[in-house]
């Protein structure tokens, strides 16, 4: 039986925190994105690094903190994307949506001998995050690393004993060929990884010998273990033979305590788990079992690390795994701080209900019969280059109507709310079904979410659901649906964390309250320099430009498009290849359904 546990008493203190006053701090740190050759599981290739290391750096800070974060491009090697961008994941980035990092929806890319400041502030959150390139399918090549935001006050504190970065544990799988090769491919199959690195250490089955990461532990001492999957496609089963685990956070919200014995955590999600050093002075297997066709081995060490007592002998487990484990049901999961979904408690309840279907005809992954694919100009650069609404961007007979608030009186009108459509495609009518089985792990920027309905379970939750930034929507013709306020103006990124299957085109974006992005977010001269940079400088491409402005009749910087220099000079109107991207109000209580 699941054994739970609330701390109610702690909510006060939660609340109390929040309203405490924090000493901010400004927090530098320099990322040299650079080329290195590395043999994290024995196997050498060239990667793309953080400061010459897998994973990246920790970055760290504490609720309310600035931080500068300059990232140099010194990538030389020409068999991977040499131009880069990095995204905070899970970072609101309020009044920063240029900071947010997506390749083509919040800014164009660095390119190399170039460099960025990335600024922003997090006034109001804490806990476990990690960053990656956000550029193709980059960080499966290696550029990835944890963020973790402490809080002085944190009101689970007095359950734990240590919490620093001896207990940051990074999951990752790995390739031995570099992205661009292995995607896109004939039938964009999803990529096999050769091996699972834990701590940027691994084995594979062609080398069993090689390093593996060991996690000290103190011997009668709680750690507070930060648990953070950096996958590009599986979701591992995680376990420490003869332990079990009590989850106090879930991508970076505090939740009610949960003890298990194992969990499954999907890519791009994070726990942080409580575990007691309460056995004997040993070493003991710590498991990370990939749900890729690689297969479900610990033989040999391979998906594995070793927690090692201090004391103990420096050599490898002889333990075995828990026969019987519990393994966390996601919907046992309920937020320590101001539980409760927005909107009303019902089915249909939200201001806006939008259906997003996934499906995947001609080797190419759809939501509602339309694929992604990067815009040439980004996103926020349009908006602020003075297209603030869906019918700028298109004619109307391609809008799909939705309910909003009117901005001025409080009763619901009918507004176009639109989904913007690509050209008609010729498709196969067969539908890959093997490729609707994964369990497509959605990740929202700009906000976390209610889940009032994990998949796998039929019934809803209104009254405590699960809140977190990176959901499951289960496999087959499983569903989800989670409710979050439309309360931060920009484009935000929805999409799978597959990144294989985003750049299959699994993905949306979202234009929020577009209108206020201008004023909200006004362009910086640094952010405006990168498009430029990027359309002239290029490695990757092996093009030159020449540049064009869109004219705008707003008071705001105009954006640039770009044509061949071989060809007619031309402009790349504002909505140019924008596949799917929906628009949004602000302050409206959202609903959505994700289904395969």
């Amino acid at each position: 039986m699941l054994k739970g546990v609330s701390f109610t008493p702690l909510v006060l203190a939660a609340v109390l925190r929040l309203s405490s006053g924090v000493s901010a701090s400004v927090v530098n740190v320099e990322l040299n994105i650079q080329n290195a050759e590395l043999a994290p599981d024995g196997l050498s290739r060239s990667t793309v690094t953080a400061n010459g290391i897998i994973p990246g750096p920790l970055i760290s800070g504490n609720i309310g903190d600035q931080f500068l974060i300059n990232v140099e491009d010194n990538l030389t090697d020409s068999t991977m994307n040499r131009a880069t961008s990095l995204h905070w994941h899970g970072i609101f980035q309020a009044h920063t949506a240029e900071m947010d990092g997506p390749a083509f929806v919040t800014q164009c890319p660095i390119v190399p001998q170039n460099n960025f400041l990335y600024n922003f502030t997090v006034p109001d959150q804490s806990g476990t995050y990690w960053y990656h390139s956000h550029l193709a399918a980059q960080y499966c090549d290696g550029l990835r690393g944890p963020l973790v935001l402490y809080d002085p006050n944190d009101p689970l504190q007095d359950l734990y004993d240590i919490d620093d970065e001896s207990t940051i544990i990074t999951l990752m799988d790995w390739y031995h060929t570099v992205s661009n090769t292995l995607f896109p491919n004939p039938t964009n199959a999803t990529p096999t990884p050769d091996s699972t690195l834990i701590n940027g250490l691994g084995r594979w089955s062609g080398n069993a010998t090689s390093d593996l990461a060991v996690v000290r532990a103190q011997p009668g001492k709680r750690h507070r273990f930060r648990l953070i999957s950096t996958s590009c496609f599986p979701s591992f089963l995680f376990s420490i033979d003869g332990h079990n685990m009590t989850i106090i956070e879930a991508d970076g919200v505090e939740t009610d305590s949960v003890t298990v014995d194992s969990l499954n955590i999907f890519a791009a999600q994070r726990y942080s788990i409580i575990v007691t050093m309460d056995q004997s002075i040993d070493n003991y297997w710590i498991r990370a079992i990939p749900s890729s066709p690689a297969g479900s081995t610990t033989a040999d060490g391979i998906n594995s690390a070793i927690l090692r007592y201090d004391g103990a002998a420096d050599t490898e487990p002889t333990t075995n795994a828990t026969n019987n484990a519990t393994v966390l049901n996601e919907s046992d999961l309920h937020p320590l701080i101001n539980p409760g979904a927005p909107g009303l408690p019902f089915v249909g309840g939200a201001d806006v209900v939008k259906t997003m279907q996934i499906s995947r005809p001609a080797f190419q992954f759809e939501i509602n019969g339309v694929p992604f694919n990067p815009p040439s100009v980004p996103v926020l650069l349009q908006i602020l280059s003075g297209t603030t609404s869906a019918t700028d961007l298109l004619p109307p007979w391609l809008c799909i109507l939705a309910p909003t608030e009117s901005d001025h009186r409080n009763q619901h009108s009918w507004r176009r709310q639109c989904m913007l459509r690509p050209p008609l495609y010729i498709i196969y009518a067969d539908r890959q079904s093997q490729y609707l089985t994964y369990q497509h792990p959605f990740h929202l920027h700009g906000h976390n979410f209610d889940v009032i309905r994990v998949a796998g379970n039929a019934s809803y939750n209104f009254a405590n659901p699960v809140r977190r930034d990176t959901v499951s929507i289960g496999a087959g013709t499983d569903n989800v649906t989670f409710r979050f306020v439309t309360n931060n103006p920009g484009p935000w990124f929805l999409h799978c964390h597959i990144d294989w299957h985003l750049e299959g085109g699994l993905a949306v974006v979202f234009a929020e309250d577009a209108e206020d992005v201008s004023t909200s977010d006004p362009a910086k001269a640094d952010w405006s320099n990168l498009c430029p940079l990027y359309n002239q400088l290029n490695p990757d491409t092996g093009l030159a430009y020449e540049f064009i402005s869109i004219e705008s009749s707003h008071n705001v910087a105009p954006s640039i498009a770009v044509s061949h220099m071989t060809r007619p000079a031309m402009t790349i109107s504002a909505y140019e290849r924008i596949k799917t991207q929906a628009w949004l109000k602000n302050g409206k209580r959202l609903g959505m359904s994700i289904w395969n």
